[in-house]
């Protein structure tokens, strides 16, 4: 399964916060929202997908729970683009 993660915006600090962004898979894209807890590429992140997009991805044959923590683990990895002009460093902890 090759899943690409885009962030569209992330609201809060290291500690705490909400990402909003959508994530290919194969063809498809599909928009998803995040908490990440600790900070990104740390210690936890809850992804969620909407009902429409869980029956969607049904629909094409996917396992949803895969394809969460799939997701989850690309945003744990830092394994994901950003908007041009926020840079990982300014949300992630060294």
């Amino acid at each position: 399964m090759e899943l690409k993660v885009h962030i569209n915006n992330i609201h809060g600090s290291q500690m705490a916060a909400k990402i909003t962004g959508h994530f290919t898979l194969d063809d498809n894209e599909f928009r998803f929202t995040a908490i990440a807890f600790g900070r990104i590429g740390g210690q936890n992140i809850g992804a969620k997908l909407s009902q429409t997009t869980e029956t969607e991805l049904k629909k094409l044959g996917y396992d949803v729970d895969e394809v969460i923590m799939k997701l989850q683990q690309n945003l744990l990895q830092g394994d994901m683009t950003v908007p041009e002009g926020l840079k990982k460093e300014s949300f992630v902890d060294d």
